[in-house]
Parts: C-alpha cells; structure tokens; sequence
C-alpha cells in the first residue's frame, strides 16, 4: 500500500482547509441574503395583534442589533490577535534590547498599557454603534411610563420654583422671576390665586405642613408668610396631551413659547399683602421652607447666610453662617429639626436642631462646582445636585464619601426625591428632565419633543406621590409648569 509523503499530507491538508473556507464564506453570504427573508416570513407566520408597521419596524432594528454585535464579534476576535502578537513582541523586545533582559513587572506594565488601550477602543466602539439603537427603545419605554398630563401657563417670566400644598384642598403652587407667586388647580390648569406681594423676583415656594399658608422668598431680600384661600373648580374634560411624534428631539424657537399675555391668571383672586414679612437678609433670599410642625421657618440668601425665624413673632433665632459664597438652597427633614443649605463654595451643610441648647453642623465636601440644591429622603440620606453634571447620595452617618453618585451630561437644578419609592427626578440646563433610584440606576427620561415638555431650562421638580392624575411636576424657564403621571410600578418594574 502506498505511503504518502510529509510535504504530500500537508499539501492536501492546505488544500482541503482552503476548499472548506470558501464553501463556509457561501454559505455566510448566502445565509446573510436569506436571513431577512427567512426572518420576515417567520414573523408573518406568528399570531400577533401588533400593526405591520410596528413589527417590520422591530424586524429591521433587532437585524441592526444582530449585526452590529456580529461586526463587534469580528472586531474583538481581531483586537484578541493583535494583543497576542503585542504581547510576544513585548517578549521578544525583553530578551534582546541591550543584551539585558527586562524584569517581568516591566512586561507586565507595557502589555497592561496596551491591552487597556485596545479594550478602551473595543468599549468606545460599542457604545457607538448601539446607543442609537439602545436609545430607541428607551423613548418608546419611558413614553410608555412618563406621560404629560397637564400645562400650567400663566406666568410672564420664567419660573423658578414649583411646591405642592400638604393639606386639603391640595393645589400646586409656582414662583416666577414676574415678582409673582401663582397657586393652581392641579386637575383643570386654572389659577386661584395670585400673590403680588414682592417686588422683585420670587425664587421659591413652600406650604405650610397644616395650614392654607404659603412661604415665598424673593430677590427684595425679604421672605413673605401669607394665606390663602381656594374654592377647586370642577375638573373639565381635557385633549389628550400624550400623544406625541416620532420625532425624540425637536429644536423649538423662542416664538413658540408659550404666551402669558392671554391665560386666565389675570382674573383670579389676587393677595397683596403677608400676614408676616422676615427681614434680616442684605442679599437676595433664594429659597425659604418651613421646618416640621411649621412655627418656624428657615431662609437661605446670597448674603451667605441662613436665618431661622420665629414664624409667630418673625423674630430672629439663628444666624447660620459658615458658606464662603452665596447661598444656593435650603431644605428641612420632614420629620426631625434638621436643616440642609448649599452653597456656590462647592459644599453643603448640615444644621442639627433637635437639641434647644446647641445647634452642631456638619460640612459635607463632594462636588467640584456649585451646588444647586440638596434634599432630605426618608431615613438617613441625602440627596445632593450640583452644576458639576452630578448627583451624590450621601448617608449622614458617613459623611466621608457618597454612597453613590450619578453623572450627566448637563448641569442638576433643584432636585426631589419620591420619598415612598425612593426616586430621583433631575431638572436640567439642557431641558431634560431624567429619573434615578437611590443607588444611581436611571429608570427613565422624560419625553420631550416639538408637542410636550420644556422648550428652556427646567428649574425644578416636585413630587405629589398620592395625587391619582399627576406625581410629579416641574417648571422651567420657558415660563410653564408641566403636571405628569409617572407610573412608578411599570417604571420599577423595567428596573
């Protein structure tokens, strides 16, 4: 029996090994022309009360999916090469250079650098080619789950603040650079009751925790305690606000604002004059609140100082000093004498109260920019905000480090937290408003295009958990404030 040579076996090797290659290349080609086809008619075939539309369109985006991950695969078998052959020059290099030999930890450092470089390439390339993609279902989910249901228009300059009564009947309430205050039905959009007290930009708005009073606080260096009273019209029914266009991202000029000049504010009942006026600021108050059980009050100016009033004599308590630069917010617990205040000197502190004979106070160190604002959740959180594009969730035992942080990509205004379901929502410079859990997970966005949300700068967000049409609010400099439903299950749930 004839014996094949060695050069003879490994030439038919070769030549079987190419003959193989090019049928499997058909075959690709072929599968690649037949997969849609194949895929379109399997999808034809299903039973399913999607529209056509719908579901070709969900055909081609999971076929992109396909084949950028298969482009990914491809990439990464490469990048697995190339740091091979790096690797064994590197070894190589270490044997011949100079005649000395280089130490192991110097291989290791220049086989480390390279293979991070290759692995940063693989990581950048992925996050832009399915981001797109990615991104589009992340429309349709929080669309789905974040709805706008209510325009709150009205003011004639933009709006600062929005605050939600803690007593019946339950109104919102909004502060405007106008030098007024508005409160409004939360079910119609109509306004009660205009405040016209101040006589300069009113930056913030807090009810009182029992009583029909508000607490505002304006650029005359004043805060303003006054009461009101509002009858709730009978709610009307209303176009649906939900239904959007395909567009994500629409530019909107300034022209297409909405127009002050012709809402109903102008007949509502008007209040002119606070049942007490706090002054002891030589600045600007940018925010005031009420700490629990409302017979005192707190404030916060760019004289870098917070005051803490007697509410019943509007006599002078404490001085709070200690920020380097002007006052940002302030904001008390719910149900203990704390106070937080930020500040443009990059911290916040912390104001204990509890004992009457001493306040202590803690600084908390984190941000890199201003922060805007900083909010109490339940337990022993706090939630920080800050023109640095972050958001630190801090525990006030450890006051060391945060215990998570979120970044962005836009400076946070005055944040709020869904005390019940522990959710953050983050108004932005860039007119997006955006949703996170407490351990910096992002549940949702909310939608925004040429028909529904803010065309400016939203200042800030509001949550009312118990109301059954709208939970959360926000305002913007776009002079509205916008009422919406979020469902909260759907949106954990996806979490």
């Amino acid at each position: 029996m004839p014996i094949e040579s060695g050069s003879c076996a490994s030439a038919r090797q070769a030549k079987q090994k190419r003959k193989s290659h090019s049928l499997s290349i058909r075959r690709t080609n072929s599968s690649e022309q037949e997969r849609a086809g194949l895929q379109r008619d399997m999808l034809e075939g299903q039973d399913s009360k999607l529209p056509s539309a719908i579901r070709n369109t969900l055909l081609e985006l999971f076929g992109q999916i396909e084949r950028e991950f298969e482009n990914l695969y491809i990439e990464n078998l490469e990048l697995r090469r190339e740091i091979d052959t790096l690797n064994e020059r590197l070894a190589g290099e270490g044997q011949t250079i100079d005649g000395a030999e280089l130490s192991k930890g110097q291989l290791k450092t220049k086989a480390s650098h390279s293979t991070s470089q290759l692995s940063q390439k693989l990581k950048t390339t992925y996050k832009a080619s399915t981001s797109k993609i990615v991104s589009s279902f992340k429309t349709t989910t929080s669309r789905a789950i974040c709805q706008l249901v209510k325009e709150y228009v009205g003011h004639r300059d933009g709006i600062w603040d929005v605050s939600v009564a803690k007593t019946q009947p339950v109104v919102l309430g909004t502060a405007s650079a106008d030098h007024t205050a508005l409160l409004w039905s939360i079910e119609t959009g109509k306004c009660l009751v205009k405040y016209v007290g101040h006589v300069g930009s009113v930056n913030s708005i807090k009810f009182h925790p029992t009583e029909q009073v508000a607490l505002t606080a304006s650029g005359d260096q004043t805060a303003h305690i006054w009461r009101y009273i509002v009858q709730l019209p009978t709610p009307q029914p209303t176009a649906d606000c939900n239904q959007v266009s395909g567009e994500d991202e629409v530019e909107i000029s300034d022209k297409d604002e909405p127009d002050g000049d012709g809402d109903g504010s102008s007949d509502c009942p008007t209040v002119r004059v606070p049942l007490t006026s706090l002054k002891s600021h030589q600045g600007v108050v940018i925010a005031a609140d009420w700490l629990v059980g409302g017979k005192q009050a707190v404030t916060a100016s760019w004289d870098r100082t917070a005051n803490l009033y007697d509410v019943e004599t509007s006599e002078l308590v404490h001085s709070l000093t200690g920020h380097d630069q002007e006052l940002t917010h302030c904001c008390t617990h719910p149900t203990q004498r704390l106070v937080v205040t930020s500040s443009r000197d990059t911290t916040f502190r912390l104001w204990d109260f509890r004992d009457p004979s001493i306040h202590s106070v803690n600084v908390f160190q984190g941000h890199t920019d201003t922060v805007t604002s900083a909010v109490f959740t339940v337990g022993d959180n706090v939630v920080s905000g800050s023109d640095d594009r972050t958001v630190k969730v801090w525990d006030l035992k450890n006051m060391r480090s945060p215990i998570a942080t979120i970044r962005t990509d836009s400076a946070v205004n005055r944040i709020s937290v869904c005390v019940g379901q522990r959710i953050i929502a983050l108004p932005h410079d860039n007119r997006q408003v955006r949703l996170f859990d407490m351990s910096g997970v992002r549940l949702a966005r909310l939608p925004r295009s040429n028909r529904q949300g803010h065309r400016r700068m939203v200042c800030c967000s509001a949550w009312c958990e118990d109301h059954p049409i709208c939970n959360l609010f926000t305002c913007g400099f776009d002079r509205q404030a916008i009422g919406w439903n979020i469902n909260i299950p759907a949106l954990l749930q996806e979490k």
